[in-house]
């Protein structure tokens, strides 16, 4: 979440939560493992620290999850690693902890956790009627604009690696934006709409998630093309047309080729032990390696009935279930 190395401090989920009590937010700023720039920016920015552990947590279990039937699963081990290479995953845990962030920040100020803003001001929405009705619009434009402060996006850098950091940062901004809607309520007699009130509401991070997995399966490998007419080199990819073409500005770019993933190396556990979907994904995650086959009885709720008047009663229930894992 750093300009250079956006989740080198994912690792560290495990520090503990929260400070104790009364030492404020500046003591949890100092916990995180940010720049000395951005530790600065924390420690004005109350309830930042706090949205920043959010997003974090936001930001690898949304990666595990897309992910999760892939040779790479977004394992934290071998983050490090992955983070100094140009591959199409490392443009993904950029895209998706920019959204993370984009998208934590815009709920922190709408749910009041944070001091320097608050409810969405777009103009033409009726802000302050919304919120004499209980809701309050997302704050995407002041998310966006204190991420590319936080981030340090002016100091681009003239390498490629840090084109194509700082392309896939922005690529992961702009899917949540593609998930921002208006939404209205109506309050007028018998639910009529005589009077309605609208604004901004951000899409779950799920469907973010979805659309940069989509970016992630059909990426774009490219390399530094001098432009001419503006003075400086850009990114290109294939050439079509015996001229190299730009990718779009939604485009999760990438410099090179991934591993297998499929042995453990510096970068990931491999697959072996994994566990996957026979008529899925365990041909291709367990590398023609083959899978092991194992049956276990699992226990669960079933025949469930609510009780007059305020529980549910249900009975428990085995049954055999099947799990497949790849083979060492």
């Amino acid at each position: 979440l750093t300009g250079k190395e956006a989740l080198t401090h994912f690792p560290s989920l495990g520090t503990p939560g929260g400070s104790a009590p009364g030492r404020g937010h500046v003591k949890q700023c100092e916990l995180l493992q940010l720049s000395r720039r951005q530790k600065r920016l924390c420690r004005r920015e109350p309830g930042l620290a706090e949205t920043l552990r959010d997003a974090v947590r936001l930001g690898i279990l949304e990666c595990q999850f897309q992910f999760r039937s892939e040779r790479w699963n977004c394992s934290l081990e071998g983050r490090p690693s992955l983070l100094k290479r140009g591959f199409k995953e490392t443009a993904f845990l950029y895209a998706v902890s920019a959204a993370a962030l984009t998208h934590s920040l815009a709920r922190a100020c709408s749910a009041g956790r944070m001091e320097r803003c608050t409810c969405d001001d777009s103009p033409g929405l009726e802000n302050r009627k919304a919120w004499q009705w209980g809701v309050c619009g997302d704050n995407l434009k002041y998310s966006t604009k204190f991420l590319k402060k936080f981030l340090g996006q002016k100091r681009i850098g003239k390498d490629l690696r840090a084109k194509v950091d700082i392309h896939n940062t922005n690529v992961g901004i702009k899917a949540v934006k593609n998930g921002l809607k208006t939404t209205c309520k109506c309050h007028g007699v018998s639910g009529s709409c005589a009077v309605r009130t609208c604004w901004k509401q951000l899409s779950p991070f799920h469907e973010v998630g979805r659309l940069l997995k989509m970016r992630y399966d059909h990426a774009v490998k490219v390399f530094s093309t001098s432009n001419d007419a503006v003075g400086h080199s850009e990114l290109a990819g294939p050439h079509r047309h015996k001229q190299p073409s730009l990718p779009r500005p939604t485009d999760l770019v990438y410099v090179e080729d991934s591993p297998s993933f499929c042995r453990p190396s510096k970068y990931s556990l491999g697959t072996a032990g994994r566990t996957c979907s026979r008529e899925g994904s365990c041909d291709s995650m367990c590398c023609g390696r083959g899978y092991n086959t194992q049956s276990r009885l699992v226990t669960f709720s079933c025949h469930c009935q609510v009780r007059w008047c305020c529980y549910v009663e249900c009975q428990q229930c085995m049954q055999e279930e099947v799990v497949y894992s790849c083979k060492q």
